[in-house]
């Protein structure tokens, strides 16, 4: 068995975290090699050829809060490809398209009484000021709603959307996981009538590139399409990797891939960690995506409650970054026992052209021009209450690993910056636990 002693500190995993961290650790002057499974990196914010359209497999959108994201956009000089656009938000429920995402448009929406309006948009309000989320990190998301919005302003706003994002899981969440995801959007407006979003010009790729190059210029290396089968520790310190037959010595390793991945990869890890990520539960998604001759909706986000649809909302992409040919997501969130986890592609866009169908009454299947299906088994962990202290910590008991996923994201929403935080949170762990 060959053993290569050339390099000190493994990232596993090349999505935005991943290559945070290595990029952070090479700035310290550190000896890094990246290890991804796939053929590119990015991981769900990567980028593919949609018939012609370079474009990411799974949407991605940038808000005003979004911090981290813009200091590093100003680090690589990158500010001037970052674009905002103002988009609209609508409501198709029961087979009707609302206007929605402003004061107007809820005071406007026939289905709910005076009384549950103001009492929602309250909550909306009062989201936006929050700065400590443990408290409601402790109460479960259900109850807390149908006391701030009545069971029929829960029945009509959120059950819909919970229960096919969530299905059996759809009441183990907590008010925070909530909370701060009304917030991030909320604050992404130029006045409280109008959301504005962003995007980079380029998409994704174009951070991720020069991330690469970077990385690559500072003495960093990339293995794509490439396994790590083992971790490997001796004496409860990390010694090396296994990819293939062959053994890779380092003296850390920072893992970015879902934590499941991590535990079967790790059998080495402490047993009170490996019951932690055990006990995390993750819900997966078969996106659907359409290339359309024209637009569906004016609408950037649609939330779905409608009796005749199985999904919780319809991303129109273009209606945030123009263009002639029209961009639709799809998305089938699903657990990993669920029955359409088996559909073939071709099941998932016969059902999804469906509803394109019946949420624009001109739809022809005519406009389409391309379509896909991209899959990913760990889109969005399951934030029961009192998640804080389910992770387990990002510096493992077993010394020399650091591990996180986008579940430590909690309680914000999974995004590009918040994956370059904990990025950078992971090389800094890294770097004051030399061994």
């Amino acid at each position: 068995m060959e053993i290569n002693k050339l390099n000190t500190v493994a990232v596993i995993g090349a999505g935005p975290m991943g290559l945070m961290a290595a990029y952070e650790l090479l700035k310290q002057g550190r000896k890094v090699t990246l290890f991804e499974l796939d053929d590119r990196i990015g991981g769900m914010s990567a980028s593919f050829d949609f018939d012609g359209t370079k474009i990411e497999r799974f949407y991605h959108f940038i808000c005003k809060p979004d911090q981290p994201m813009f200091d590093l956009l100003k680090e690589f000089n990158l500010s001037d490809q970052l674009r905002w656009r103002d988009t609209k938000m609508g409501f198709y429920y029961q087979g009707k398209l609302y206007r929605w995402g402003d004061p107007i448009s809820l005071l406007k929406f026939p289905r709910l009484g005076l009384i549950t309006k103001l009492r929602y948009g309250l909550m909306a309000l009062k989201l936006t000021k929050v700065t400590d989320w443990h408290k409601l990190d402790k109460i479960g998301v259900t109850d807390w709603l149908k006391k701030h919005v009545g069971e029929k302003g829960y029945q009509v706003l959120w059950k819909s959307l919970f229960y096919y994002k969530f299905y059996q899981y759809k009441d183990d969440l907590s008010a925070a996981w909530l909370g701060t995801r009304v917030k991030r959007v909320g604050l992404s407006r130029r006045s409280m009538f109008q959301e504005t979003l962003g995007y980079l010009e380029g998409g994704s790729d174009t951070l991720l590139d020069v991330m690469e190059k970077k990385i690559l210029e500072l003495g960093g290396e990339i293995k794509l399409k490439t396994r790590v089968t083992e971790i490997i520790k001796e004496n409860n310190q990390i010694s090396a990797v296994r990819i293939d037959d062959k053994l890779h010595a380092f003296n850390q390793v920072i893992s970015t891939i879902p934590l499941p991945y991590l535990a079967t990869m790790a059998p080495c890890l402490p047993n009170n960690e490996m019951k932690k990520i055990a006990a995390v539960n993750n819900v997966g998604v078969a996106c659907v995506l359409f290339k359309l001759k024209h637009s569906l909706t004016k609408n950037f986000w649609l939330n779905v409650n409608d009796d005749h649809m199985e999904i919780p909302g319809i991303i129109e992409y273009t209606n945030l970054n123009p263009a002639e040919e029209k961009i639709i997501y799809v998305p089938y969130y699903l657990p990993q026992d669920h029955e359409k986890h088996q559909w073939t592609n071709e099941q998932f866009i016969a059902e999804a052209t469906g509803y394109l169908s019946r949420i624009n009454k001109d739809f022809d299947n005519n406009w389409i021009l391309a379509t896909h299906v991209a899959r990913y088994g760990f889109a969005q962990t399951v934030c029961p209450p009192g998640f804080y202290d389910q992770l387990p910590p990002m510096q493992s008991q077993l010394k020399g690993l650091f591990m996180a996923d986008t579940s430590y994201c909690y309680p914000e929403d999974r995004s590009i910056s918040e994956s370059v935080r904990i990025g950078k949170e992971l090389a800094k762990l890294a770097n004051e636990n030399i061994n």
